[in-house]
């Protein structure tokens, strides 16, 4: 073993999903900056160019929808750095648009991508973690996680899935030195207006359109309130590092602030209060 795999070998190590753009790729730079090992996995690696220049990164093939590409990743890093200290849960999207135009088959890759594919890289690394007796799990949920927008019934159920999945696996994992974290963003500046957001509409049912256009028209005022990706990966690193058992760290302005209305006030008050937001009154 050279003298270079030894010293890698003594930095800590982190697996993120999904880190060919936004919040995964800023977080892999931000933690190799930091002198972490990055294992930075992503559907298609060969379409990166910035990680793979960095000391200490390993880019590769991870699918969360395939299972295969999971465990290969994963037995990669572990040969390339010796052991894993983070997992970082961030591959995901958002589908948006009434639940009646949507098709069985997008019903199941948004729940696969966000929850199912969450789980089984999960279960993939916990053994490893048991092991080891130690590990931190940290699961990239949503302010959308604890509180909906309008024409969301798949995305929001999602994140609230990975919001109970996250609390009830503290537990588990706390039997063996292990944690888990929870990061909740608010609206980020990266590309989830483009490919991490899809939205179906179908114009024949006219009930919906209503809903629809509330949503186009509110969306640029909710991204002029929104945080730079590398905000999320400051909040990430703070959950990996700052040796605390907090469960749950939000992430932006915009999302401290919606949080906060949602623990204050009453369902009637709070949705009335979207529906204001949204012209829906």
């Amino acid at each position: 073993m050279t003298t270079d795999n030894i010293a890698s070998q003594h930095r800590k190590t982190i697996l993120i999903t999904g880190a060919s753009s936004g919040i995964g790729k800023e977080t892999a730079k931000l933690f190799q900056s930091k002198g972490w090992n990055v294992i930075a996995t992503m559907r298609k690696p060969e379409n990166e160019s910035e990680l793979k220049q960095l000391e200490n990164v390993l880019v590769t093939k991870l699918d969360v929808l395939d299972l295969d590409s999971i465990q290969n990743a994963f037995m990669e890093g572990i040969q390339k750095f010796g052991g894993i200290d983070v997992l970082l849960n961030n591959a995901g999207y958002g589908a948006y648009g009434p639940l009646e135009v949507f098709s069985r088959d997008q019903v199941l890759r948004q729940f696969n991508t966000n929850v199912i594919g969450l789980l089984d890289v999960t279960k993939t690394v916990l053994p490893h973690f048991r092991q080891n007796k130690k590990g931190i799990i940290i699961n990239i949920s949503s302010v959308g996680g604890k509180m909906t927008f309008p024409m969301g019934s798949l995305y929001h159920g999602t994140k609230f899935a990975v919001e109970g999945i996250s609390e009830s696996l503290s537990y588990e994992v706390a039997q063996f030195g292990g944690q888990v974290k929870i990061v909740e963003p608010g609206m980020i500046a990266t590309d989830f207006s483009g490919r991490s957001l899809v939205f179906s509409n179908d114009e024949s049912i006219p009930e919906y359109q209503n809903l629809v256009n509330a949503l186009m028209g509110a969306m640029p005022t909710m991204a002029e309130n929104s945080s730079p990706a590398s905000l999320v990966a400051e909040v990430i690193f703070k959950a990996a590092t700052d040796g605390t058992d907090q469960l749950r760290y939000t992430a932006g302005e915009d999302a401290k602030m919606l949080m906060a209305n949602r623990q204050q006030y009453d369902d009637a008050t709070f949705i009335g209060g979207i529906k204001s937001q949204f012209g829906l009154l």
